[in-house]
Formats: structure tokens, C-alpha cells, sequence
């Protein structure tokens, strides 16, 4: 029996996960544990984690391998600032005491972090180092069910790369070209993230959510001055414009100047029709970008099949038009394809790579539909609510089903915590706060009153698998909330003329589906189809509410509020459904409902997370 232990850490969303020969057991990021978002710290209690699920110690992994290289980043650091000095001394000199007091030096931080789990460990030959791409890469192709794949990643930096192209054979997998630093796709949608208000490395969705609302006015501006985008879709970057290579921002003046604003304050000013705009306008340049790139890959390597990651890859809207274009035959998205992701494939990249292991490839993706996280016995659930003072009754599988499809159809708000937890930022049916999509008032109720949020963000869809033709424009596996589709005409309300004239968030009271709470006002939605294999009892939740309203869609958002991680304990779901409006809580076959629990036990939970 071989053990790899992978892991993720110091930049964000930190993260680890255990291969056995080969399989994935166990990955979780850090943040669920420390409930500190994107959570960039070593990833101690992740590795405790998985070291528990799966049942070994720390001297019997045979391999640990951290997701990148510090030494390649540092000489990108190094290179940068001596290419553009003396602009960016500011920003270098900030850098510089954290890479050489601990950054470079990760063997030795790495090896004492691990003394901490079990103190005699002390074997550096076991410790081995991925690319960062690389590690993006293998997390997308090894897991996928191809035997052959383009593999393309797309965030803001590795150690140079900001974009690669590999082809995944069998256990083998090559990358064939790159895009570098300072140009990155990733950087740039992560620019007018920054411009509009949001937090870099956290907001990007927003960004994508805030799109529909605008119209893509600025388009022309930005290919005629920011980016230079070849046939092929690679492209170059005007640093004229950019601040992220020598400064502490990630745009300057002379990008203020060219869209007219100076990058909006988010605590004292609103998103305005310009915002949506700008939104729209990056929306739509990367994804001509990706459709450049994915088209001429097809055509020059002629392989029907794609995966994705890097944090571009969870630009579903994107993905999505890949899809509608029907560039590839299929399509494979990893969903932790963020850095968290990284650990997961630096392990994998170490088991085909290194140590040259036969690759088997089934129909189904090797990631277990993404719950590799902890999970909790219902004497351990019973426990835990019992020493907190929560009021609950206990029933049986199918009564709890019951239960949990008559308050969706009553229009409540229900938080649900059921087996492992997923791995990656979307809640799939494990931690998930659920409502009934056909509800004209549940998008708003659940963002305002539940979420804490901004009141333009969707929410998504889950729908049983064998229904998902008849409701969205879509017929293939969507497993992971990674692709939109369009709802099906025959599901859709047509806007009024008066209607179609609202400007901005004003579309959002516009109902325009028979399942409004899921529907953006572009009539997309970001959709997961569940079946019965990966998640059995939220598959029956699903097909229960359908037997009671015909309607096989309900709503999936993540357990938690704004700026907290997604919930990972009994205790996190009891806090986050005494700190909100949430009106009941499924948690394994304990069923609690809101105004039956002591009111001393209510939390102010606006105020608990900083927001992000």
C-alpha cells in the first residue's frame, strides 16, 4: 500500500488530501476548520483531517508533496523587480523579510509544522515539490474520465506560468505551452474585480454574477488597450495600465482614467449601472478569450475531450459557452480547481509521474462526486446539538425526507447538513441551504435574510439528472455547479415590453421562469445534476419534493453567510441557523426547528465574518 499526502498553502485557500494507491480518500481546505475564509495558513488541521479518514499516521504516508516550488516563485519576485525597478521597491521591500525569513525555506517549514502532528517525524526524504500548473493540471486530467484530454489551466500566477496547455495519455501528461507573468487572465478578470469594489481572490464571482445586469459597453476599450488577443487566444497584457506587478493595488490612474472612475469604495458606495457594465464588459472578453483558445487547441490537437482548472475554471459562464458552442465532444471540470485543488494534484501528479502507475479510467470521475470531506455519526450529531442546548426530534431516513420536501413546498428556508463534506468552494446536497425554486421571493429572501448578501447574486439549481433536459438546455452530467445553460423556452415567462426597459438590479423582481429563484435575468442558470450513486439521500430529498410539486429543481446554496466559510461541524450548522433566519436545520436524522430553540441561543451573525 502506497500513501501520498498532498498539500496546499500560503497563498490562499490552503488545503490537503491522501491518496492510497492511487484513490482519493480524504481532501479538505483549512478554512473549514479554522472558519477563517480562504484561509491561507499551513493546513494543519486539514492534514489531521485526512490523516484520521484515512485511518494513518503521519510516519506511515510514504510521500508528502507541496503543490508548487518556492524557489521558481522567488525568482519571479527576484526577475519582476529587477526588470522594473525602481518602480515596485515599495511592494518588493514588503515581500522580501516573509521570503526569506520562512517562504524559501518551506522544506524545513513544512518538516517542523508536520513535528507538530507526531513529534519524531523527521524524514525530509519523503518531501517532494510539484509545479503549481502542473499540480492544476493533474488535478484536472487524472481524476476526469478520459483516457486522453486537453488539459488547459488559467489563473493569476503559478511560479511563472499563468495559463498552460498539456495533453493527458493515460497516466502521462505533458504541458506542451505556456502564458506567463505579467500576463494572466486571471490577473486581469481579478483587475476589474478590484476596479468594481470587490476583494481579489474572493469577489471574482460577484464579478460573473454582477454581468447580466449590464451590457458589455466596454469591450472595444478594453481589447484596444489592455489586452492584445491573437487568433489562437493567447494574448499579452498592457502594463501600462496595471499595478499588480510593482504596486500594492491592481490597477493605477491611467486605467482610472480610461473608463472615466476611480475604482468604487465598497463601504460607501453602492454598485451602480456603470459597475454592471464594466462587469459585463470583463465578462465578455474572457470569454472570447477561452473560446479562442479552446477552439484552436481543438483543432490543433484534434482530441475531442477538455479538462479544466486553475481559478479561471470556475467561471461557469464561461465553461457554459464552451459547451453551448459544442467545441469539444465532453467536458471535465475539477471542482476544487482553485488552489485548494493543488494539493490534490500535486499528489496525483507524484503517483503517475514519478512513480509511473497504470492508470485506470471508469466511466464515472474518480472524485466521489466531491464529498471527501468530514462526516459525523448521528450519536455524534445528537451529542454535540445536546451539549449546545438545542431543541431537535429524531426520525428516520424517510421521515426526515418527508419532512425536509413539506417545508420546501411551505416555502421555507432549510439548512441541510448531511454525510461528507464537500471539497472546493460549492455546497453539492452535503452542507447546503436549500429553498423551493419555484418561489418568486426566495432569491431575495435567502440572500437578505439568510446569506447577508448582495441582492443581484443567483443562486443554483439542483435537479434530478434524468429530469435536467426537460427544464435547461442542457443533457450531459453537471455534477459539480461548474457549467450555466439556458432554461428551457417552454419553462421560461417572457418579459413585458415595460419589463425588458428596467435598467439594473430593477430585473431582478422581473419572474421570468417557472423557477424564479434559480433563473438570472440572462434566463441562465448554474446547474447540478444530482443522482442517486454520489449523493443518495439528497437525491431522494429531490425526488420526494418532486412526487409532492412535479417540479424535480430545488435551490442549493452554501451553508453559511457572507464572508464564513461553508459550515463543516454540528456546532458550525447550529450557529449559522441560530445567527440567521433560516427556519429549520436537517442535520443526519436530527430535525430542529427555529422557533422551538431557547431565543438566549440566537447569535448576531452580521457582524461575525468580515465580509468578503
Amino acid at each position: 500500500m502506497t500513501s501520498i499526502l498532498g498539500i496546499s498553502a500560503f497563498y490562499h485557500d490552503s488545503a490537503a488530501a491522501i491518496l492510497v494507491d492511487g484513490r482519493i480518500i480524504a481532501a479538505a481546505q483549512e478554512e473549514r476548520f479554522t472558519r477563517k475564509k480562504h484561509d491561507s495558513s499551513y493546513p494543519f488541521n486539514a492534514i489531521k483531517f485526512v490523516l484520521k479518514y484515512s485511518k494513518l499516521k503521519l510516519s506511515e504516508i510514504d510521500y508528502i508533496v507541496f503543490y508548487e516550488k518556492p524557489f521558481l516563485k522567488f525568482e519571479r519576485l527576484l526577475e519582476t523587480y529587477v526588470a522594473l525597478a525602481p518602480k515596485g521597491f515599495i511592494q518588493f521591500a514588503k515581500a522580501m523579510p516573509s521570503w526569506l525569513r520562512e517562504k524559501l525555506f518551506q522544506k524545513k517549514i513544512i518538516i517542523d509544522s508536520l513535528k507538530k502532528i507526531e513529534k519524531n517525524f523527521n524524514d525530509e526524504k519523503k518531501i517532494y515539490f510539484s509545479e503549481h500548473h502542473l499540480s492544476h493540471a493533474a488535478s484536472a486530467f487524472y481524476p476526469s474520465p478520459f483516457e486522453e484530454a486537453i488539459v488547459l489551466t488559467a489563473d493569476g500566477v503559478g511560479e511563472w506560468a499563468t495559463t498552460t496547455v498539456a495533453i493527458g495519455n493515460k497516466n502521462d501528461l505533458q504541458i506542451k505551452k505556456e502564458i506567463h507573468f505579467p500576463h494572466s487572465l486571471g490577473l486581469l478578470y481579478s483587475a476589474f474585480t478590484y476596479y468594481t469594489g470587490f476583494k481579489v481572490n474572493s469577489g471574482e464571482y460577484k464579478l460573473m454574477g454582477l454581468a447580466p445586469y449590464g451590457e458589455p459597453k466596454y469591450v472595444d476599450k478594453i481589447k484596444e488597450n489592455l489586452i492584445d488577443i491573437k487568433s489562437d487566444g493567447s494574448f499579452r497584457m498592457n502594463q501600462d495600465y496595471f499595478n499588480y506587478s510593482t504596486g500594492l493595488t491592481m490597477t493605477n490612474s491611467k486605467f482610472h482614467n480610461l473608463f472615466g472612475q476611480s475604482p468604487r469604495n465598497p463601504k460607501i458606495e453602492k454598485v451602480t449601472q456603470f459597475h454592471m457594465d464594466i462587469a459585463a464588459s470583463i465578462q465578455k472578453v474572457t470569454e472570447e478569450i477561452i473560446l479562442k483558445i479552446s477552439k484552436s487547441l481543438k483543432e490543433e490537437y484534434k482530441i475531442p475531450n477538455l479538462c479544466l482548472a486553475g481559478g479561471v475554471a470556475l467561471n461557469c459562464v464561461a465553461n457554459g459557452k464552451i459547451l453551448e458552442e459544442k467545441i469539444f465532444e465532453n467536458i471535465w471540470i475539477q471542482p476544487a480547481a482553485g488552489d485548494a485543488g493543488g494539493s490534490l494534484g500535486g499528489a496525483l501528479a507524484l503517483w503517475y509521474l514519478e512513480l509511473k502507475n497504470k492508470r485506470f479510467v471508469s466511466k464515472e470521475d474518480d472524485m466521489k462526486g466531491s464529498y471527501l470531506g468530514p462526516q459525523f455519526s448521528n450519536q455524534e450529531i445528537k451529542d454535540k446539538l445536546s451539549n449546545l442546548g438545542a431543541k431537535f426530534h429524531e426520525f428516520d431516513e424517510n421521515d426526515i425526507i418527508n419532512k425536509t420536501a413539506e417545508d420546501l413546498n411551505a416555502g421555507k428556508a432549510v439548512g441541510w447538513f448531511q454525510g461528507r463534506m464537500e471539497f472546493g468552494p460549492r455546497a453539492l446536497g452535503g452542507r447546503s441551504i436549500l429553498g423551493d425554486a419555484r418561489s418568486p421571493f426566495m432569491q431575495k429572501n435567502l440572500n437578505l435574510k439568510v446569506k447577508y448578501r448582495e441582492s443581484f447574486r443567483p443562486f443554483a439549481p439542483s435537479v434530478l439528472r434524468e429530469d435536467v433536459n426537460e427544464w435547461f438546455q442542457i443533457n450531459i452530467d453537471s455534477p459539480y455547479m461548474l457549467l450555466v445553460a439556458n432554461i428551457n423556452n417552454s419553462k421560461k415567462i417572457e418579459m413585458s415590453e415595460k419589463d425588458k426597459n428596467l435598467f439594473g438590479i430593477d430585473k431582478l423582481n422581473v419572474q421570468r421562469s417557472e423557477i424564479p429563484a434559480v433563473t438570472h435575468v440572462d434566463y441562465s442558470a448554474r446547474v447540478q445534476t444530482v443522482n442517486e450513486k454520489t449523493n443518495p439521500i439528497y437525491y431522494k430529498l429531490i425526488k420526494k419534493f418532486k412526487e409532492k410539486t412535479s417540479c424535480p429543481v430545488i435551490v442549493n446554496t452554501s451553508f453559511n453567510v457572507r464572508g464564513e466559510p461553508i459550515v463543516n461541524t454540528p456546532k458550525d450548522a447550529f450557529d449559522c441557523f441560530m445567527g440567521t433566519e433560516l427556519d429549520t436545520l436537517v442535520i443526519g436524522n436530527c430535525y430542529l426547528i427555529k422557533k422551538e430553540q431557547n431565543p438566549s441561543l440566537k447569535k448576531d451573525y452580521t457582524k461575525q465574518f468580515e465580509l468578503d
